[in-house]
């Protein structure tokens, strides 16, 4: 019998509200050298990738200098840095959510491809951190999303096996990430989707279709 033993969550664009405030960090450090990304191409194509695969993509497609991707990486930080702590704050629904699946004895981890410190600034502020076994981050893995190695790494941690987890994601390369890694897959527009009735509605879904 095969049950769900550990939920696992993106952070931007699950359980913080950051999409917008990653849109605007980077195109503040592009205009530094006059180049901008649209809304659409952000939603469409870089939303979800790390900020050094965004400015390699650049790189291709718009000529950027590869020279001035370390300066344009630390800026863009500085910015979302800033944003954070202008618009990140608690959400009772989110500590609801994570803190009754962590009395109900589930193991809970995020595994992000933003970096280290962005994390770390961002569930500290929302307090979340005090509900997680851990988190991951872009630098704890050689490929981001779309690879699966982050949620491979995050299973092994749990010391569970892809199919006792699922993952909640909410765009493409978060998607791509999660199903290659073989765990259930809890698809989300937004973080007002991330629902404790949600996320138990999807691990009965689960949980009948493994013991059929």
């Amino acid at each position: 019998m095969t049950v769900i033993r550990g939920v696992i969550f993106d952070m931007d664009g699950v359980l913080i509200d950051a999409r917008e405030w990653h849109y605007q960090a980077l195109n503040q450090a592009l205009m530094l050298f006059g180049l901008t990304i649209s809304r659409s191409e952000h939603l469409g194509e870089f939303d979800g990738l790390p900020t050094r695969e965004k400015l390699r993509r650049l790189t291709l497609r718009n000529g950027l200098p590869s020279s001035l991707h370390a300066f344009i990486n630390e800026m863009k930080q500085r910015y979302t840095m800033q944003l954070i702590g202008q618009h990140c704050w608690p959400v009772f629904e989110h500590q609801h959510a994570l803190a009754s699946l962590r009395r109900e004895g589930y193991q809970l981890a995020v595994a992000s491809n933003s970096i280290r410190d962005s994390i770390e600034m961002m569930l500290g502020r929302a307090q979340l951190l005090p509900y997680l076994n851990f988190y991951l981050s872009n630098e704890d893995v050689q490929k981001g999303k779309p690879s699966p190695e982050i949620y491979l790494k995050a299973f092994s941690r749990l010391n569970l096996l892809p199919h006792e987890c699922v993952v909640v994601e909410d765009n493409p390369h978060g998607i791509a990430a999660a199903r290659a890694s073989g765990a259930h897959v809890l698809s989300v527009q937004n973080p007002q989707d991330v629902t404790l009735q949600a996320i138990h509605h999807f691990i009965d879904q689960c949980q009948q279709e493994n013991n059929e």
